[in-house]
């Protein structure tokens, strides 16, 4: 392994790991209005780029290149990085969505899927690069 792949990934790690912290502080917590369901989707936003960005230096690490985030999932998926493709695809399908549009309904489904399925897969990802930094 190239000891600066290496290096890169656990650097990218810090990041995510901070922006993960913080999501995980507030995914328990009752979303009672707009701010907060924006607020949650937002923090996800940001922890779900973090985490594929990890992903993708993580596998670089490995000497496997991939380009883009779905890519990166599949290619994670293959290493056992992460255990459900189908739910990362569908994260990445909704962050997309999110980023670009705003509708009421869209935002509520998501806060709903990101406490209750998406948010488990990200954390399931944490715990697995934590323990090889």
């Amino acid at each position: 392994m190239d000891n600066y792949k290496d290096i890169r990934w656990k650097q990218r790690f810090e990041n995510f790991e901070k922006s993960y912290r913080l999501l995980d502080r507030y995914i328990s917590r009752p979303i009672e209005n707009e701010l907060e369901q924006a607020g949650i989707i937002q923090l996800f936003e940001i922890s779900f780029e973090l985490a594929w960005k990890v992903m993708k230096d993580y596998l670089e690490s490995y000497e496997f290149y991939v380009k883009s985030p779905r890519e990166t999932i599949k290619q994670a998926l293959q290493m056992e990085l992460i255990d459900n493709g189908y739910i990362w695809i569908d994260a990445l399908s909704d962050r997309n969505l999110t980023v670009h549009t705003y509708d009421e309904k869209l935002a509520e489904k998501m806060a709903k899927d990101i406490v209750n399925v998406y948010f488990p897969e990200v954390k399931k990802l944490y715990e697995k690069l934590s323990k090889e930094i």
